[in-house]
């Protein structure tokens, strides 16, 4: 699980524009809600050879009280409890504010590393003013122009340096052990299905040590089969959750889905599809994650015999990106169907990761290539002269074509579905890469 630096402060002080230098992007991954400034953004990065899930907030204002300001507030609070390391930036044209200090204030009870800094020292007038930055009590300021890109080297080093060790190793000590990650919004049914599925006599929780991360990884065998469960939300202990569930559960799903190799995305039946469903879906997705749709709480429907295929129509077209994800209906409170959902999981699991031949990916790739060969580009035919799979989870195929930017999306999704076709990947996540030949 990739460790969280998120960065808080006042609004307009450059929080995004560090953000967006540090991710190299001008716009990452952002979890829509209503309120653009409200809304935390997310990207993965990596300096010095550590990586990390970077956060950026809302302003603090620590004493506001309008509706709007609170909501801010809210998020940038749930960053801090989420975070492993925080960079507490300022304004240096600004000069210290008061709303600085109480954000201090509440800092100072935070065991984690605290990085301040102080951004738009830009002159002499910006550099004199940062000793009025240490009244603060504070051993370290970092100056930086995010601007001009000055002082960022300086901070990200120390903040690299505090970066907690990465555990991927001691996830993979027991690669037959399939993660399975249950992620939704809150009030699907999440701790009913865990609960549920650890219950049934024939489940087994194992007592591995090393193996429970902050009571939410609960590894267990069930039919001869190895399994470690992480429930964003249901196991993990009350006191964790202190502010508002829907923003928590975005931020717990990011940080599970990395880890998992199929996620359970839970929908209540009652309420159908809904954007916040969509959108932690988007999330598994853009991670390239095996996904089941499990909707729940299904014995509560009235139904007739168009119902099930309705409420299939309804999701397709709510969540189109993931057309290739199997759907089941089940109750987590009186068990229909839960156990069912570990026969897909075992064949979803089983085409995430599948090897292809390289001869056979070959063959193949040039039939579907010769029957339906691309449009040209630049008066040119469009050729493959190889393909070779380079990762599973998800798998990952490398074309090497005349030109990769002559490829239209439309043929992609054609090379992609005749392949679902051909190789049996039909319930699980693929990528194709297109890299000009040499």
């Amino acid at each position: 699980m990739k460790p969280v630096v998120a960065i808080i402060g006042r609004s307009n002080v450059g929080k995004s524009s560090l953000f967006n230098r540090l991710s190299r992007k001008r716009k990452a991954i952002v979890i829509d809600e209503p309120g653009a400034t409200r809304d935390r953004n997310y990207a993965d990065c990596a300096w010095d050879g550590g990586a990390f899930l970077l956060v950026d907030t809302g302003g603090f204002e620590p004493v506001a009280t309008e509706k709007i300001l609170v909501q801010m507030r809210d998020q940038t609070k749930l960053a801090i409890e989420e975070a492993d390391i925080i960079i507490f930036l300022m304004d240096g044209r600004d000069g210290l504010m008061p709303a600085d200090r109480e954000i201090v204030k509440a800092l100072r009870g935070v065991t984690k590393p605290v990085f301040f800094a102080v951004n738009k020292v830009d002159g002499p007038r910006q550099e004199a003013i940062i000793s009025d930055f240490y009244a603060l009590g504070i051993d370290k300021i970092y100056a930086l122009s995010v601007l001009h890109g000055l002082g960022i080297d300086e901070l990200m080093e120390d903040v690299a340096g505090r970066l907690p060790l990465s555990d991927e190793k001691s996830e993979d000590e027991e690669p037959q052990r399939i993660r399975i990650a249950v992620v939704g919004k809150p009030n699907v049914g999440k701790s009913s299905l865990v609960n549920k599925i650890l219950g049934y006599e024939r489940t087994i929780v194992d007592e591995l040590p090393g193996t429970t991360r902050d009571a939410i990884d609960t590894p267990f065998t069930l039919n001869s089969r190895k399994y470690l469960l992480i429930d964003t939300a249901g196991i993990r202990r009350k006191s964790r959750i202190s502010l508002t569930l829907e923003k928590y559960s975005v931020m717990q799903a990011l940080k599970t889905i990395d880890r998992c190799d199929v996620a359970l995305v839970l929908i209540d039946a009652e309420e159908g599809v809904t954007e916040q469903d969509a959108k932690i879906a988007g999330l598994a997705f853009d991670k390239g994650a095996a996904c089941i749709i499990v909707v729940n709480k299904w014995d509560r429907l009235e139904k007739d015999d168009h119902t099930v295929s309705e409420y299939m129509r309804n999701i397709r077209d709510k969540i189109k990106f993931m057309n290739y994800a199997p759907i089941i209906f089940v109750s987590a409170v009186s068990g229909q169907r839960v156990l069912k959902i570990f026969d897909l999981v075992e064949t979803v699991y089983r085409q995430y990761t599948t090897r292809v031949n390289t001869a056979e990916l070959n063959r193949k790739i040039r039939e579907m290539w010769g029957k339906n060969p691309p449009s040209r580009h630049q008066f040119k035919e469009q050729q493959v002269s190889y393909v070779t799979q380079t990762s599973i989870k998800p798998p990952t195929f490398v074309f090497f074509v005349r030109d990769p930017k002559g490829i239209h999306f439309s043929y992609e999704r054609y090379l992609l579905n005749q392949m679902r076709e051909t190789f049996c990947f039909d319930q699980t996540p693929l990528k194709i890469i297109f890299r000009k030949k040499r």
